[in-house]
């Protein structure tokens, strides 16, 4: 449980107790177990601070007060989000949409990116995005930036990084269209149940868009041989301009089935602050090390 709110505390981001049986790295455990483990006589709590709901690292108590301020900015950002992605979801080829980063834990400040990861079928990825841009650049006209930084093809839903970044990512994303496609992404990467046992299904549910009629005829029109072009010229010169942008980065891939652009690698600097924060609790505590991989 403490791992759960160690790694939270990288986001400057205080738990609730439903949050921290979610999150809870490496054990799988009932609500009522956590609870107790959380109570006012366990050993943990000299290492807590709890303001009303939240817990947090004992000298971290203004994450309370931080984490209200973020959730009204949240509330804010949600109905913009929602209103980008009912019109990604109606983009031809799009499969899933799915909300992720700081929005989806409501943990955004005013002024933060709505970040989406988007499923599209196969052989339409790069096609597909590039009518995304499209919306993206509709948004940055009424003041919003929303970035789709995340393309996979259905037949790419097996991820690659098996790692409690990547496992976070995961379980804390909210699909807001294509329901199934994110059962089946899940199902996918059971591999995450070693980190994060406890994360079941979505952290909170969204009534499904329904796809436009439209969307389907501009795929009708775009199965030929023109959109076929179209989609290997897009490809072709998009993973040859991305890949050499990205040289040297982990966090970025360009293939047919996939568009990762992940060039700040805020994966990995989570992941050393989360280590570095986790081995100073270990040292001032003496508590058992952890495996972060």
């Amino acid at each position: 449980m403490l791992q759960a709110i160690v790694y939270a505390d990288v986001f400057d981001f205080p738990l609730t107790l439903p949050e921290i049986h979610r999150y809870t790295v490496g054990v799988a455990a009932t609500p009522d177990e956590v609870a107790s483990v959380l109570g006012p006589s366990s050993p943990l709590a000299a290492l807590l601070y709890r303001e009303d709901a939240f817990f947090m690292l004992a000298d971290r108590r203004h994450l309370a007060r931080r984490r209200r301020e973020r959730a009204r900015a949240s509330r804010a950002l949600w109905q913009r989000a929602l209103m980008y992605a009912r019109l990604l979801a109606a983009v031809p080829f799009v499969r899933m949409v799915a909300l992720t980063g700081a929005l989806a834990m409501e943990n955004a400040t005013e002024n933060d990116d709505i970040d989406y990861l988007i499923v599209t079928e196969p052989g339409y990825l790069w096609l597909c995005r590039a009518m995304v841009i499209a919306v993206v650049r509709l948004a940055a006209l009424r003041g919003d930036r929303i970035c789709p930084n995340y393309f996979l093809s259905t037949a790419a839903l097996t991820l690659d990084d098996h790692s409690l970044f990547t496992a976070h990512e995961l379980a804390h994303m909210v699909p807001l269209a294509g329901l199934d496609v994110y059962e089946q992404m899940r199902r996918l990467n059971t591999w995450t149940n070693q980190f994060l046992p406890n994360a079941d299904g979505p952290p909170q549910h969204i009534p499904p868009f329904t796809a436009w009629r439209f969307t389907r005829w501009g795929e009708a029109l775009l199965r030929s041989p023109l959109g076929q072009r179209v989609e290997q010229w897009e490809r072709e010169r998009k993973v040859r301009l991305f890949t050499a942008q990205g040289r040297g980065i982990p966090e970025v891939h360009f293939s047919e089935h996939q568009c990762k652009g992940h060039f700040s690698q805020h994966g990995q600097r989570a992941m050393q602050t989360f280590a570095q924060r986790w081995a100073d609790v270990v040292a001032a505590f003496n508590l058992p090390s952890l495996h972060l991989e």
